[in-house]
């Protein structure tokens, strides 16, 4: 995909299941990539990687997109969710990097970038990451029901030419109508909401229409700020 100045190359870190079409407007004005010779994205989550495939209309094949961290999650532990997003950004991004050691990320003329992200779900003042089970994530959900629930997410951009390394989090607020049963069970059925932070998508056909009201942005409810990212690929650059 060209920006006007250079072809992008788009990589990410685990493969998509579903694109958000409230966010496919992103893509128009997200250009600052467009700097590098390419991008390499890696995150744990699926969500984030469907905003980013769309920002930048990446090829989507095995073989050409992904990288994987491969870190054991559990084992990093913070108590404030801003900080444990943090950590795990940087620890996903210090795992590709050691890969890509034996590649020739290193030997393109212009930067490449490695963007790593990660995103969890605060409920009453409880840090929740992807449901262990169907009744956890049942659980989840039904704990929604009329009420509301908080995403933080964060984005760590590495500069694997020169080394230069920002981050920083983002947050979003969710309220919800009351969830009728069948619509939680239905949502563990299709299986989607076991693979996100907290059981929660909003974008999901199924949970949109009790969403009563976003507080922030939907990118950086489904783990992607736009415009944070954005201007952590300014900054090193």
């Amino acid at each position: 995909m060209s920006h006007g100045r250079r072809e992008v190359d788009v990589y990410t870190g685990c493969p998509p299941r579903r694109l958000g079409g409230c966010v496919a407007a992103a893509r128009r004005d997200f250009s600052v990539a467009a700097t590098a010779s390419s991008v390499l994205h890696g995150c744990s989550r699926e969500q984030p990687v469907q905003v980013f495939f769309v920002w930048f209309d990446c090829d989507k094949s095995p073989g050409g997109c992904y990288k994987t961290a491969d870190i054991d999650e559990k084992s990093i532990r913070k108590e404030k969710p801003e900080e444990l997003v943090m950590v795990l950004a940087e620890a996903k991004a210090d795992a590709i990097m050691s890969k890509l050691k034996a590649s020739n990320c290193e030997e393109h003329e212009e930067p490449t970038l490695l963007i790593t992200a990660d995103q969890v779900v605060v409920h009453g003042e409880v840090i929740r990451e992807k449901p262990s089970s169907k009744d956890e994530a049942r659980q989840f959900i039904k704990g929604y029901s009329g009420g509301h629930a908080a995403t933080v997410g964060s984005v760590v951009v590495t500069n694997l030419k020169t080394g230069v390394r920002r981050g920083g989090w983002d947050k979003a607020e969710i309220y919800f109508h009351a969830i009728p049963d069948e619509v939680v069970e239905s949502l563990i059925e299709e299986g989607t909401v076991l693979y996100v932070a907290g059981g929660l998508m909003v974008e999901h056909p199924l949970t949109s229409p009790f969403v009563n009201a976003v507080v922030g942005t939907i990118d950086s409810v489904m783990g992607l700020s736009k415009d944070l990212t954005q201007k952590l690929i300014q900054e090193v650059l």
